[in-house]
């Protein structure tokens, strides 16, 4: 479990591919913290730590169901991922309940320099039920709050401390972001779904 405050940008180094799966090492400064079994969400998506490589470095490994879901098959040695440990019990959730689990991903549409802030606009997913205005969305592991909803897309506003330490700096119109929908709006329609049924 995590909850979608990013700790630090980290660099993929190099990526191999194992049959359908494939396997990113990844240069990040909280490495001397990790060990071998421990998750670790990368642009959202929950990945375990396979091994761990020298002082700044470690592997980790996507198969091809994370693939074909989440923006990982994409990125390349030189790009950036965000990256956050799982929640301690006890720690303060800042964000807000985020699995690890991406459900989609999406394109950006538009990228707005707001003199202050900047806004980032979204095609709409097929689950666009599952959006609310001012509810929460976690995008590349970053845990936001949807800004405006329209009839064909989505916006949210990034302030210059999460534009400065995430991803978000570099994101442009046209690339994909992952998506994972809050958590509590899926139990809902499940249940809905059940109750309607039965």
């Amino acid at each position: 479990m995590f909850t979608g405050i990013v700790e630090e940008v980290g660099e993929v180094v190099e990526v191999r591919s194992a049959g359908t799966n494939r396997d990113l090492v990844v240069r990040a400064a909280m490495t001397p913290e990790l060990r071998v079994d421990q998750s670790v969400s990368h642009n959202g998506v929950c990945l375990t730590v396979v091994e761990l490589i020298g002082a700044d470095r470690y592997r980790v490994t996507a198969v091809e169901e994370t693939l074909q879901r989440s923006n990982l098959g994409t990125l390349e040695p030189g790009d950036g991922v965000d990256l956050e440990r799982s929640l301690r019990i006890g720690d303060r959730l800042d964000g807000h309940m985020v699995q690890g689990h991406v459900d989609t991903t999406v394109e950006c549409r538009a990228v707005e320099d707001l003199d202050g802030s900047w806004r980032y606009t979204f095609a709409l997913p097929a689950e666009r039920h599952l959006l609310v205005a001012k509810g929460s969305i976690c995008l590349n592991g970053v845990s936001l709050t949807i800004a405006e909803l329209t009839e064909d897309a989505f916006a949210v506003a990034i302030i210059p401390y999460t534009h400065a330490h995430t991803t978000f700096r570099t994101l442009r119109a046209g690339d994909r972001v992952n998506v994972e929908f809050d958590v509590l709006g899926k139990y809902v329609e499940r249940m809905l779904a059940a109750r309607i049924s039965a």
